[in-house]
């Protein structure tokens, strides 16, 4: 479990946008985690159960803060990137981008392009069937390269 906690609290930055926020979800998460072993079927993927456990962790603290009359201010921090100015700018205009899609596709695309979580695990963590997993990925990064100014990637070049 203690080698599944890199990838928890990079998920858990991503879901809570906030490091201190972050690093409670991830500790909510393992002592959930730890008071449900015995549920743990061995053979399975321990990272796709912390994961389901992580997100089902969020979700009820949201359910409490939605119930809160104060509110918290969330940022996700920006990532340190190495090289000159235009490598800066090109990676925040990437994070504003992925910080303007909607939790959905953020969920989706993080497990599978960050975490590299194969479309069945992620689809499994997300509790959505594999085809829903796929729509959701092919819509943020639609999204992703509309909002950075990409162009779309064509698939039907002629190949010779």
């Amino acid at each position: 479990m203690a080698a599944e906690i890199p990838r928890l609290r990079r998920f858990a930055r991503v879901l809570a946008r906030g490091g201190d926020a972050a690093d409670d979800l991830v500790q909510d998460t393992l002592l959930r985690a730890i008071a449900a072993r015995d549920q743990f079927e061995p053979g399975t993927n321990l990272r796709a159960w912390l994961f389901t456990i992580l997100r089902h962790a969020r979700a009820a603290n949201l359910r409490r803060a939605s119930r809160s009359p104060i509110m918290e201010a969330e940022s996700l921090p920006e990532s340190p990137v190495s090289g000159g100015q235009e490598e800066r700018q090109a990676m925040r205009d990437v994070a504003a981008a992925f910080r303007k899609l909607a939790r959905i596709h953020r969920e989706a695309l993080w497990l599978v392009v960050v975490e590299g979580l194969d479309y069945a695990e992620a689809a499994r963590i997300l509790n959505v069937p594999p085809g829903t997993l796929r729509s959701r990925l092919s819509r943020a990064r639609e999204a992703l390269r509309e909002s950075i100014g990409a162009s779309p990637v064509d698939f039907t070049a002629d190949e010779d």
